[in-house]
């Protein structure tokens, strides 16, 4: 899910869709409106799920997508090989998702361990480990 905003409205640290992939503003450069053209933004996002780094150029009054971000907590239930079951902490619901690549979250990760999980587009990411549930 999304939402459309202005592209002047944003600032670094919140996060856009480019290209289809949510990615959160590194930096944003704004230049002032010449003699016969609008003023322009460049902005500079790395993606959330990917790591990529990309860029857009484009008038401060176009409309973007900015992503919902669904912040939650879980408890991890299993871990089976290169996936984990992770039970939400409110709803009871429990779900897989594959193990994560970043080398400081997966090797907090055991069994039990309390985690802060983003839903975003219809993906699942776990952003920080919280410690023993």
């Amino acid at each position: 899910m999304s939402r459309p905003t202005d592209l002047g409205s944003l600032k670094e640290g919140s996060y856009i869709i480019i290209d289809g992939e949510p990615c959160r503003i590194v930096e944003y450069d704004k230049s002032k409106p010449g003699k016969h053209g609008s003023a322009k933004a460049r902005v500079v996002a790395i993606g959330v799920f990917d790591n990529v780094k990309r860029s857009i150029v484009s008038p401060v009054d176009a409309m973007v997508e900015v992503p919902i971000i669904d912040k939650r907590n879980g408890q991890v239930i299993a871990i089976t090989g290169d996936s984990i079951q992770i039970m939400d902490l409110e709803t009871f619901e429990t779900f897989e998702m594959p193990f994560p690549k970043e080398e400081d979250i997966s090797k907090q990760i055991s069994q039990g361990v309390e985690v802060e999980y983003w839903r975003v587009l219809g993906r699942v990411k776990i952003m920080r480990v919280k410690g023993k549930g």
